[in-house]
């Protein structure tokens, strides 16, 4: 009977230990890594997937081995620091500031320890954001989609289209202050050089978009060049439907504002942009160090015509221009 009694307890004891692996398991296994996504408005779904695409090609698949903090200032360009506090007290593994200049300022102040992958589209070096385009250093590295910089050609491109046009407005965001900047200068120094008047309109929220392109009626401008700027780009839609209204030929940073009826784009595919934000955040979750990671600066730039709208405009669109476009929507 002791015998028995003991062989039980014994195995009890056995049972109660096996119940306890499964625990014991799931306790040693590593936390998922958390990806902290910082933007300056509402990042759409095209945006966000090109980066999660990113991360897939790195390894990672978001809700299975990572997971990702949303942030995002609706437009509130002053919340962007406090964002990225909330990022930096959430301990994240690596901060994806995708929108912008703004965004990776607020970004690189919030941390000199967490990882900063970004996305910008001016020189990032004279940002201050790293010290060389091959050695960055520090904890930040990311993207440069070239967009500012590309502002001036835009310019050539519009002239090219409307040869008659002297008088050319430049929608800007006035809170995106250093991307204004060099958008301004840029495209000054083109006007300059092709005789051209430049009128600034300045627009930072909806109704101060209608209220620029009053503006530009108003004081009769031939063309529009809009910046590239988070917000322009989430109102996309708005500024093309304005432009048609008041029958004025603008040129656009991305294939997207063609696509919902702008005239014509030029500039570097954002998909691509960040998509590399997410390859190279994956890259980060692996071990690599910013440091060692060069900046990618964007190669490939698109050109794109919408020639149902250039109709609509009374434009014929040069067999030239046609010939060295990338597409041309019809």
């Amino acid at each position: 009977m002791q015998f028995d009694q003991l062989k039980r307890r014994e195995f009890i004891t056995l049972l109660g230990g096996a119940a306890a692996w499964p625990v014991a398991a799931r306790a040693q296994q590593p936390a998922m890594p958390v990806v902290g996504l910082v933007h300056p408005s509402s990042t759409d779904t095209t945006r966000l997937r090109a980066f999660r695409q990113g991360l897939k090609d790195a390894g990672f698949i978001e809700g299975e081995n990572v997971a990702i903090e949303y942030r995002s200032a609706d437009d509130q360009t002053d919340r962007l620091p406090s964002l990225a506090a909330e990022l930096v007290q959430r301990r994240v593994a690596v901060i994806a500031a995708i929108g912008g200049i703004p965004t990776a300022l607020a970004a690189k102040a919030a941390t000199t320890t967490i990882p900063i992958v970004f996305l910008v589209g001016i020189d990032p070096v004279s940002l201050g954001l790293v010290a060389s385009l091959a050695r960055p250093g520090g904890n930040l590295t990311g993207i440069n989609v070239l967009a500012t910089e590309l502002a001036s050609k835009r310019l050539e491109l519009l002239r090219a289209l409307v040869p008659g046009a002297i008088r050319i407005a430049v929608l800007v965001d006035p809170t995106n202050a250093a991307g204004t900047d060099r958008t301004l200068r840029d495209v000054g120094a083109a006007a300059r050089a092709l005789g051209l008047q430049i009128q600034v309109l300045n627009a930072s929220t909806s109704l101060e978009l209608d209220a620029a392109f009053a503006t530009l009626v108003r004081e009769r401008s031939d063309a529009l060049v809009v910046a590239s700027t988070p917000f322009l780009f989430d109102r996309r839609v708005q500024v093309a439907q304005l432009a048609a209204r008041h029958a004025v030929p603008a040129i656009y940073q991305d294939r997207h504002h063609a696509e919902v009826g702008g005239l014509m784009s030029y500039g570097t595919s954002l998909g691509d942009g960040y998509r590399h934000v997410g390859v190279y955040t994956g890259r980060i979750l692996k071990g690599a160090k910013p440091a060692d990671l060069p900046v990618v600066q964007s190669t490939r730039f698109e050109l794109v015509i919408n020639v149902p709208t250039a109709r609509m405009l009374g434009l014929t669109v040069p067999d030239k221009l046609l010939a060295t476009a990338d597409e041309v929507i019809e």
